[in-house]
């Protein structure tokens, strides 16, 4: 049996029909940047998230970027996030000239631990960048109170987590800037790159509405320098028609977790498994990854021999932030985030994608038993 990581296939064989209509009606307009698609796209991800607006972006990465643009955040300010993150988070602080400042995480949520968080504030933090890591939300009261305390800002990195949880709030509605990325892998994805920024303050909506199109408050007028941030008629069209199954599509990554958690208990591995925790105040955790912690340093072995075997399986992250080569110049060393360091060595995520059959996951557990219990 091959049961690959993710499978787009089948996803898109029941709305091809429709979407391809879409694409060919907007070919036929000719009308491909922002527009009418793009407005509507906005106006349903705000109501699906619970805010009051919507900035379509050209990716998850410029998401968090054009956010830090419009605070104004950038050289000789610190921003505050987790080590155990995709690159972005992290990358997009450094592009706008800030200093990432890094907070270990919580061992069972992989998220960033917030009891970790005050020690690292100092006169020239402005922000507190929390990440909904793998579809789960952070404790984000948290992550609020204390930026209340400190006057910080709190951007919200919910590019893995669009419809995930938090006491009944939704991902990308607690900070002040919610950040959504629609890359092909994530739950609801685009063909090609796509962001979305939540916001629930008019004049940051218009200011990143500026700072996408190069800062132009009308026509080749520039009282900003913005960016090239625009997202396409295209995806948005495309994100349109997906948001309306997006539902039920994590409702059943829920599903099949939970078969997964079922097929663990009943499987020999007991121990040689951990499984990954929903936290109590998580109300919904859409799974954009189902990651297990694998023991006794087993990790890599298990890995190789899933895919020898035709299991799909990835490892996110490998190596943490904090101990990138390009961030060597913060002066981070090996065992200053211990949390994010051993997480990182024992991590291992399964398919998970909506589509995957109960078949697939039984072969996947069946599979993993006779490679750790021999």
């Amino acid at each position: 049996m091959q049961v690959p990581l993710l499978d787009l296939k089948e996803q898109y064989r029941g709305l091809k029909k429709e979407i391809l209509q879409e694409i060919s009606n907007i070919c036929d307009s000719q009308r491909f940047i922002l527009g009418d698609k793009v407005q509507k796209l906005e106006k349903e991800i705000s109501e699906y998230c619970g805010t009051r607006f919507a900035c379509g972006v050209t990716s998850g990465s410029d998401a968090l970027i054009i956010s830090l643009m419009v605070e104004g955040i950038g050289a000789g300010d610190e921003v505050i996030t987790t080590p155990f993150t995709f690159f972005a988070t992290v990358g997009a602080i450094c592009r706008v000239g800030a200093t990432p400042v890094f907070a270990d995480i919580e061992p069972d949520t992989f998220n960033i631990a917030p009891s970790r968080i005050e020690a690292k504030i100092t006169p020239k933090t402005k922000a507190i960048i929390p990440v909904h890591l793998f579809g789960q939300c952070c404790a984000m009261d948290a992550v609020r109170a204390i930026a209340a305390k400190h006057n910080l800002i709190v951007i919200e990195d919910a590019c893995q987590a669009i419809g995930a949880e938090y006491n009944g709030r939704r991902a990308g509605s607690m900070g002040n800037y919610g950040c959504f990325s629609f890359f092909p892998s994530k739950n609801l994805g685009c063909f090609g790159d796509g962001g979305i920024v939540t916001t629930g303050d008019e004049e940051k909506i218009e200011l990143l509405r500026i700072f996408r199109n190069h800062g132009q408050g009308s026509t080749y007028m520039h009282k900003y320098v913005g960016g090239n941030f625009r997202l396409d008629a295209l995806q948005a069209a495309v994100l349109s028609i997906k948001l309306r199954e997006l539902d039920s599509w994590s409702s059943a990554r829920e599903r099949n977790a939970a078969e997964y958690r079922r097929l663990f208990a009943e499987s020999k591995l007991g121990s040689k498994v951990g499984m990954p925790v929903v936290a109590d105040y998580a109300s919904r955790h859409i799974y954009n990854q189902f990651c297990i912690l694998v023991a006794d340093g087993r990790r890599n072995e298990l890995c190789d021999k899933l895919r020898e075997a035709g299991v799909g399986c990835a490892v996110y992250y490998p190596l943490p932030l904090h101990l990138q080569e390009c961030f060597s110049s913060l002066g981070y060393k090996e065992g200053d985030m211990p949390v994010s360091e051993k997480t990182s060595k024992e991590i291992l995520a399964l398919p998970i994608f909506p589509e995957s059959t109960s078949e697939e996951r039984r072969f996947v557990v069946e599979t993993i038993e006779k490679i750790l219990c021999g």
